[in-house]
């Protein structure tokens, strides 16, 4: 869509304001609305400008002013807002210079596929994120000096199969036992088919919604892959799509990687494939139907895959999730079909159309264009320095003895452990100046201080448990 386009839109359908999107440093959408009349052709080239000194990781208040520049083929008109609005994702500039932001999120994804395609390695990367989410009733937490507390509810939760309910109807879903059941057991179908056929009316292509592993409303919807940018502009409005749907029926949805404790968390596994001229650049004779550039790709990931983690698990809860006996992906190995390795290779087709990998570690706390640009860089690392894997490890991981697993390199085990790891391997990440210095540095820095740190310095309610008595 061109600006004239958008602008033919808005009087075609009547829109009364334009809501003007971009994403904060850490991962969540930000925005401000406009009368419909005050867009202009004009302002696709000369932007609008805001204050970027009070969005999280950005500017300090000396230096404040900052241009958002929308990008027509982005729009999209919003099925939430009370009159009839368009929503535009916008890049970031400074006002001074008209240089893109470092800091832009949008603006790394950019700069990543522009590398890409400068090395000719390929000139297209596709990404198909599989993102899962819970759907509560209810949800409560607070926290000060003296008190700290969350308090979650569910009518499917195992907890409540004996609750009174007047009546309680049963059919609850026992731990780790949510995959797939139909109605009644399954009590979110029509709210995921009216995420799904909004997600459509939005423009994302879906392939299926279901109910996922765990007890108390854990949900998928699959989107359909795209190209780097466009899928993490996709990933920002599913997840707007996802908690307003919610809302609407009184209901409460996350993206939060483990919420609840003994059931399996959410992940956002990222499927991943290069192409040139048409051409899928992952499809061979090698290992699981893969090329040798394939397997380089793999082994950029495996590399660098603890400095990932700061990018790819952000969030202290990130590893309350990547832990061993709930499907996640806690050893950095890679084999088709076996889910319990961090990379996997699908087989469901034949066709080399369909061939990818699979880097299962991420989760949907996560930033899409920066977890996205960092997958790229690390595969593009292990293709231009012929990076082997290793080994496949086609066993089920769980079940090996420590003496089997002892040599498995494992995903860092917190937060501040994947910090120190992007600290000290980056400079895959710097090629082309896609990441800088400053945005990996302002990254660990605020990462530590605002969430790390903020963590490690609070009583937690099980410690009272364990030590009060002392």
């Amino acid at each position: 869509m061109t600006p004239k386009e958008v602008l033919t839109l808005i009087r075609e359908k009547d829109i009364k304001a334009v809501d003007l999107r971009f994403m904060d440093f850490p991962g969540l959408w930000q925005h401000f609305t406009i009368p419909a009349d005050a867009l202009s052709e004009s302002t696709f080239e000369e932007g609008l400008g805001f204050d970027g000194s009070s969005i999280r990781g950005w500017k300090t208040i000396n230096e404040s002013d900052m241009l958002v520049i929308p990008q027509p083929e982005t729009a999209f008109i919003d099925p939430f807002c009370d009159e009839s609005t368009l929503t535009i994702i916008c890049n970031i500039q400074d006002p001074l210079t008209k240089e893109d932001y470092s800091r832009d999120p949008r603006n790394v994804a950019r700069k990543a596929v522009n590398w890409m395609k400068s090395t000719g390695i390929a000139d297209v990367a596709y990404f198909g994120p599989e993102l899962e989410f819970f759907v509560f009733d209810s949800v409560r937490y607070d926290q000060s000096s003296n008190y700290g507390y969350y308090y979650l509810d569910s009518v499917e939760g195992a907890w409540n199969m004996g609750r009174d309910e007047n009546p309680n109807l049963g059919h609850k879903i026992r731990y780790k036992e949510g995959y797939f059941p139909t109605p009644p057991t399954d009590t979110l179908q029509n709210i995921r088919t009216e995420m799904m056929l909004t997600m459509i009316k939005c423009g994302i292509p879906i392939e299926a919604q279901h109910h996922e592993v765990a007890t108390g409303g854990q949900c998928g919807i699959d989107m359909r892959f795209g190209p780097l940018v466009e899928m993490a502009d996709k990933v920002l409005k599913y997840k707007y799509i996802v908690k307003n749907v919610a809302k609407k029926h009184g209901k409460t949805a996350t993206f939060m990687p483990k919420p609840i404790f003994q059931d399996n968390g959410s992940g956002m596994h990222v499927h991943t494939s290069l192409w040139k001229n048409g051409v899928n650049l992952f499809a061979g004779s090698g290992y699981a139907g893969l090329s040798d550039m394939g397997l380089y790709a793999i082994g950029g990931l495996l590399k660098h895959a603890p400095a990932l983690c700061a990018f790819a698990n952000p969030t202290t809860n990130s590893y309350k999730r990547l832990v061993p006996g709930y499907e996640a992906p806690v050893n950095l190995a890679y084999s088709r079909r076996n889910r319990s390795a961090s990379i996997r290779i699908p087989v469901y087709s034949p066709n080399p159309k369909a061939k990818r990998i699979e880097f299962r570690c991420p989760d949907g706390s996560s930033n899409p264009y920066l977890v996205f640009s960092a997958m790229l860089m690390a595969m593009i690392d292990g293709i231009k320095n012929k990076i082997r894997p290793g080994d496949p490890l086609d066993k089920d991981i769980y079940d090996l003895s420590p003496e089997q697993l002892k040599d498995v390199p494992k995903t860092p085990a917190s937060l501040d452990e994947a910090l120190a790891c992007l600290q000290k391997d980056h400079e895959f990440l710097l090629q082309g100046d896609v990441f800088t210095d400053d945005v990996i540095s302002t990254w660990i820095w605020f990462k530590r201080e605002k969430e790390a740190d903020a963590i490690r310095l609070r009583p937690h309610p099980y410690e009272f448990y364990l030590y009060y008595d002392v």
